[in-house]
């Protein structure tokens, strides 16, 4: 007996990482992420190493049933190590897990708004081969026809993430046409990175099978057009018990250098969705307000009402790494929490 397992893991491309995967059979049953094998490919094809020394090494790190093959064949997400075991440059998961560690105690906890758009012989869904549909406003969680586009495509991925085990918390059609959103989370930091990676190729392989391709493309088109971004919720315990950790978590990513060191790794092409318009704010400009979705960081109305909760960065785009993001979060926040004694 024997089942297929699917090895997934992040590049090397600059500056946004591509997903890439290859087909592991193995023998016996499905025994858990210990039971799985480590295994290599060849580096210089995935720009994380020189032809001359090629080999890198796949380290198993978070496993799902697989909702494409079905039956006991496996989804396997993988770590990149070089040939001594260490983390390789590219492997950013392996600094997140350090920081989660570190800051474990406060119970930090995500929930990320993944933000795409869909292609189709080159032109967004939905848009007229050499024109523009009619201007964004009608489309953001439309129903219709002459409104939604990819619908299909949608539920499927939802479906497959559902049966895979992921976080997924949700779905919406966003506000330009072809462009659509899913959510993962309230979890841990590891779990919904690990878990955006996942749907993320859950969502490039369902497309697949509808001849359409997913872009993670932050402002997917030019002009007056929304762009996409990966909102990014953030909380810990103290923030889910008291709002003056709110207030001392949405200050903390305000100073100093704070603000262009976050930025700075929030997604390749960030300057040209974060303009100050479209719901966002200046990328060289910090903000943070009560249900203001042009700030850098929203405070929900429901928080600020309730006295406690979490924050939103609405900075990060579309192709933001999760494992980045969430790890900046952490450390920005929780030291701040830790240093005012808000722990």
């Amino acid at each position: 007996m024997t089942f297929k397992a699917e090895y997934i893991w992040i590049d090397g491309t600059e500056p946004t990482a591509k997903l890439r995967s290859k087909t592991k059979i193995i023998a016996g049953s499905p025994a858990g992420l210990d039971a799985l094998p480590i295994w290599g490919f060849d580096g210089s094809s995935t720009n994380q190493a020189e032809g001359h020394a090629s080999d890198c090494v796949l380290k198993p790190v978070f496993t799902c049933p697989d909702p494409i093959r079905g039956g006991d064949d496996i989804l396997v997400l993988c770590e990149v190590l070089n040939i001594d075991l260490t983390p390789h440059a590219s492997n950013t998961r392996a600094a997140l897990a350090e920081v989660a560690e570190k800051f474990a105690a406060q119970e930090p906890i995500f929930g990320i708004e993944q933000e795409y758009t869909f292609f189709q012989d080159g032109y967004p869904l939905g848009f007229p081969k050499g024109g523009f549909p009619a201007p964004q406003g009608g489309y953001y969680c439309g129903v219709g026809a002459d409104e939604i586009f990819g619908r299909d495509v949608v539920e499927a991925h939802l479906d497959n993430c559902l049966q895979a085990g992921l976080a997924i918390s949700g779905i919406n059609a966003e506000v330009m046409p072809g462009q659509w959103e899913f959510q993962v989370g309230p979890v841990s930091p590891l779990e919904v990175s690990d878990h955006l990676w996942v749907a993320r190729w859950l969502l490039y392989r369902t497309a697949e099978d509808f001849d359409v391709a997913a872009t993670l493309d932050p402002k997917p088109v030019k002009g007056d057009w929304n762009g996409a971004g990966a909102h990014t919720n953030f909380s810990t315990k103290a923030m889910r018990e008291n709002y003056d950790a709110i207030i001392t978590a949405a200050e903390s990513l305000g100073e100093g250098s704070k603000p262009l060191d976050h930025v700075k790794n929030y997604g390749a092409g960030i300057d040209d969705r974060l303009t100050g318009l479209h719901e966002t704010a200046p990328w060289n400009e910090y903000s943070y307000g009560v249900s203001n979705r042009g700030a850098s960081v929203r405070i929900p109305w429901q928080v600020e009402k309730d006295g406690k909760g979490y924050i939103e960065d609405r900075r990060p785009n579309a192709n933001v790494d999760p494992y980045v993001v969430t790890r900046l979060l952490v450390d920005t926040c929780c030291s701040a929490l830790e240093k005012a004694g808000q722990v």
